[in-house]
């Protein structure tokens, strides 16, 4: 009797360690599965599965059975349902996501590590179940315009309660301290990662924030990576700066840029300078920059908090893309050049401070008020005004006309308050150049007058001459 009962508590004691070592071919108890020998350290892939049936739970089997168990789970893991009709198959789903439950519990339990070939098995069962066609964005159904994802709910994938459970799965393999890089990189691949990135074009915003997460830890943990991950973006943006101008994630992507420049080391490469002349710059310029420029700007500042140097760059970039119609982009970008320039050093706002004071008038004297507001609050920043007053000589000159143009004739009241405001520093800063100014201006005005009395008259001699002249054709016939 105590022989039964002593037998009986080992083979209890060995049920419920349901992460035994052995299951994962280490530990004192697995010779029977982990000999000397590499194959015998692999297990035999079971025969294909014809219907999806409820399979016991780990903790419910042998161990020696597990490694079988894991593998027929990962079977069931690859049927393919219908989710646009949520009554079919309704019990078979039921059953592959209580399946994927339980492999994201047994990841996330991190009592030892998985085998090599599960690992495999598991990353080939994620792709069957995420690396699909997605379906045609809305706005090329409708001809729409793309929207802002924070004020459109947008699509919604019918498969998402199982699909969140893959990511989930892939995440936590991806993040565990006893996933071997070494080992995860043969299947965690270039491959992968690029149907990872064409994922992001999902109009799905919960499927693009477990992509961000996911492809942030992939590029933390894996550096041999890093390279491909930032080329494959880059062409990502090529390709939606020339040429479609309509991809859902390139906010998402941003975002994990953002965290990738904020780790660059310096002296910064001539990679990381050149992707942001090349890609980051040129992100201005498509027509729905306002979707996702919250987090480019956040991007092209990270660039010049890190080397000044690169403020000059940036700001004529900014120029360059300057919009000519879109009142809206033009808010956008005036806020950005805000913060540009709070970055910005003495000898870097030198070089490009007459471009810059040109764009500046033109925004003052804009028939949009929000614009000309907007323009007008930069000499609310202290910063900026002291690179003003350093350089007065030189912008002074540029915006006085711009000034005194919305002084006489701005439609908008508030316009006229602000920028009187903005002439009275200018006084205070240099009574002198302000009053040279004035009289430049004044004598400007009187030219203008001059030659337009001059072309008045010139007119009017052409009509008499033409009325003289057709008179004389009169008294001849």
């Amino acid at each position: 009797m105590l022989k039964k009962i002593i037998k009986g508590g080992q083979r209890k004691h060995s049920k419920s360690d349901s992460m035994d070592a052995s299951f994962y071919g280490s530990g004192p108890n697995s010779n029977a599965v982990a000999a000397p020998s590499r194959n015998s350290d692999v297990p035999m892939a079971p025969p294909a599965m014809a219907t999806v049936e409820p399979l016991p739970l780990f903790r419910d089997v042998p161990v020696s059975d597990r490694q079988n168990l894991f593998m027929r789970k990962l079977q069931i893991c690859c049927f393919q349902f219908d989710f646009s009709d949520t009554l079919k198959s309704a019990r078979e789903k039921e059953i592959k996501r209580q399946t994927l439950l339980e492999l994201v519990d047994l990841i996330q339990s991190g009592s030892g590590k998985i085998m090599e070939r599960c690992q495999e098995e598991m990353i080939k069962m994620i792709g069957v179940n995420i690396f699909r066609c997605l379906p045609p964005a809305s706005h090329e159904n409708t001809g729409q315009e793309a929207t802002d994802p924070e004020e459109d709910e947008g699509y919604l994938a019918p498969s998402w309660p199982h699909l969140q459970i893959v990511y989930e799965l892939l995440l936590r393999y991806v993040v565990s301290s006893d996933t071997d890089t070494k080992v995860a990189k043969r299947f965690i691949d270039h491959s992968f990662v690029l149907k990872l990135l064409d994922l992001f074009d999902s109009e799905d915003h919960r499927e693009r924030e477990f992509l961000k997460t996911i492809l942030h830890r992939i590029y933390g943990k894996f550096m041999v990576h890093r390279p491909f991950i930032r080329k494959a973006i880059n062409n990502i943006f090529y390709r939606f700066i020339y040429e479609t101008e309509r991809h859902s994630g390139i906010g998402e992507l941003l975002e994990i840029l953002g965290s990738i420049i904020n780790g660059f080391a310096l002296p910064m490469k001539e990679e990381h300078k050149l992707f942001l002349v090349r890609a980051l710059i040129p992100l201005h310029k498509p027509k729905p920059v306002g979707v996702y420029h919250q987090q480019l700007s956040y991007c092209i500042i990270q660039f010049v908090e890190k080397d000044y140097k690169l403020a000059d760059t940036v700001i004529r970039g900014l120029l360059k893309y300057w919009p000519l119609t879109n009142c809206q982009k033009e808010l956008l970008f005036l806020g950005e050049l805000e913060e540009i320039l709070e970055a910005t050093q003495s000898a870097e706002f030198q070089r490009c401070v007459v471009p810059l004071f040109r764009q500046i008038a033109r925004c003052l004297n804009s028939p949009h008020f929000q614009v000309a507001e907007r323009a007008l609050f930069l000499w609310n920043n202290e910063h900026i005004v002291s690179l003003i007053a350093q350089n007065r000589q030189v912008i002074l000159p540029i915006i006085f006309e711009a000034l005194e143009k919305n002084i006489r004739s701005h439609w908008n009241q508030a316009i006229h308050g602000l920028t009187a405001n903005v002439k009275k520093m200018f006084m205070e800063m240099d009574a002198e150049l302000f009053d040279d100014c004035h009289r430049q201006f004044e004598e400007k005005e009187a030219r203008a007058q001059e030659v337009e009395e001059q072309r008045e008259m010139t007119w009017k001699k052409l009509v008499d001459a033409a009325a003289h002249r057709e008179e004389d054709n009169m008294v001849t016939v």
